[in-house]
Parts: structure tokens; sequence; C-alpha cells
């Protein structure tokens, strides 16, 4: 007869929210001080600490060496195009789209 035990538990994926990014549950596990690279996810993931309130929005531009323009950027890129807003190669077609509505939009 097998001894009752039961199987060690699989480590939970985080959750993600309702625009696909990571949800950040502590400080660790935000991508460490000093990124030179920033992909996607990792850029998502700060966004995520920042709205979660893990971490201060000073905060976060601290210890990544980022300027809140920056930030916001990212946190409306989110915002209006979800994940692949983020990506760099699609800036600028986001913009031409923005912009493009902007100059059809009567004034006053």
């Amino acid at each position: 007869m097998r001894p009752n035990h039961s199987p060690a538990p699989l480590p939970q994926k985080p959750a993600l929210t309702r625009h696909g990014e990571r949800r950040i549950a502590r400080i660790e596990d935000l991508p460490p001080p000093g990124i030179k690279r920033w992909v996607i996810r990792r850029k998502a993931e700060v966004v995520s600490a920042v709205r979660a309130g893990i971490i201060s929005l000073e905060e976060a531009c601290q210890r990544y060496t980022l300027s809140v323009e920056e930030f916001l950027s990212w946190q409306r890129s989110i915002d209006r195009h979800g994940l692949r807003g983020l990506r760099t190669t699609r800036l600028q077609d986001y913009r031409a789209t923005e912009q493009t509505a902007a100059d059809e939009t009567p004034n006053g």
C-alpha cells in the first residue's frame, strides 16, 4: 500500500490584469534595478506594481532611472493599446494614428 502523501504544490503563476500584464505581489517580483533593455514584459510589470501600490511612481522612477513622462507614456500605451502598445516599433504607428485623429478634431 502506498503511503498517503500529496504531491508538492506547483508554484502559481501570477494572475494577469485585464490588460494582460503580470500582477506583481512583492517588490522582489519586480525587475532588478539597472535594466538596460526594456522589453514589454518588464515595462508592464513596473506599471502593474505602481498601479497596485507595491512601489510608488517616484520609487519606480528612481529605481529604474526613468522620467515621470516615460513611465506615464508606458501607462498610457497600455491603457490605449494593451501590451502591444509598449512595443517600441509600434509607438510611431500609434502616435501617427493619434495625431491624425487630433488633426481631424474640430477646434472649439
